[in-house]
């Protein structure tokens, strides 16, 4: 099966450069991006991503934390371009189940990524709120997962047999800690797997065998410890 790269950034100088690459099908952003690349106006660096980029799919994140907020932002941030999927939380602050917000802005056709998604059960109440029409991506948040010790992969499977009575639905792996996550992506089933540039970068040098590895890294310590000047 294939997958889908998308880059996940908001720096616009990387994204003329990686919106060049055949390999990039398209971008995710979150406000904390925005924030680490400088944006002061949402709406204008939004719109000026998206002069960019104005065939792949972007998504770009509400920020509001009740209902009635998020709708406004999500029907708003959609008519920035007819490439955008609006990114809604799955659960707010409060640990409150958007399922209104999904609901509300899906019967409106807007295509959706469902962010900071954990849980197969999470996965499953998402699909009872949408229809079988418009799109709709559920991104799972598999390395921050692993960071605290939870096994994403029983998650994914879960939510990809339960997402395949949708064709209008992609799984996406969110949070990607190295390169090795594109492999394990792919071997699962989703569609889509979101990477930062520098593993994009990494991913593109894929093929070196064992032997290649192993000569590259002694002599990486030979260089090392002569630079070093070391003796025994």
């Amino acid at each position: 099966m294939k997958i889908k790269i998308f880059c996940d950034i908001a720096d616009l100088n990387l994204i003329k450069r990686f919106n060049k690459k055949k390999i990039v099908k398209g971008f995710t952003t979150n406000p904390s991006l925005m924030r680490k690349a400088g944006a002061k106006d949402y709406k204008l660096y939004s719109k000026q991503i998206l002069k960019v980029c104005r065939k792949k799919p972007v998504s770009l994140e509400v920020f509001a934390d009740d209902n009635n907020s998020m709708i406004k932002q999500g029907v708003t941030i959609n008519t920035w371009g007819k490439n955008v999927y609006v990114k809604v939380p799955v659960v707010n602050s409060k640990n409150q189940f958007t399922g209104k917000v999904i609901k509300k802005l899906n019967d409106q056709n807007i295509k959706l990524n469902i962010t900071a998604v954990y849980t197969a059960k999470q996965t499953q109440k998402i699909l009872k709120q949408i229809n079988k029409k418009t799109k709709v991506i559920i991104s799972i948040f598999a390395g921050r997962a692993g960071d605290v010790g939870k096994d994403p992969v029983p998650e994914f499977l879960k939510s990809i047999k339960m997402a395949k009575r949708f064709k209008n639905v992609e799984i996406l792996w969110a949070s990607v800690r190295e390169p090795y996550n594109f492999i394990q992506a792919k071997q699962l089933g989703c569609h889509i797997i979101t990477i930062p540039p520098s593993i994009i970068d990494k991913i593109q040098k894929f093929g070196k065998s064992f032997n290649q590895l192993t000569t590259e890294t002694v002599k990486a310590f030979l260089i090392d410890s002569r630079k070093s000047k070391f003796r025994i």
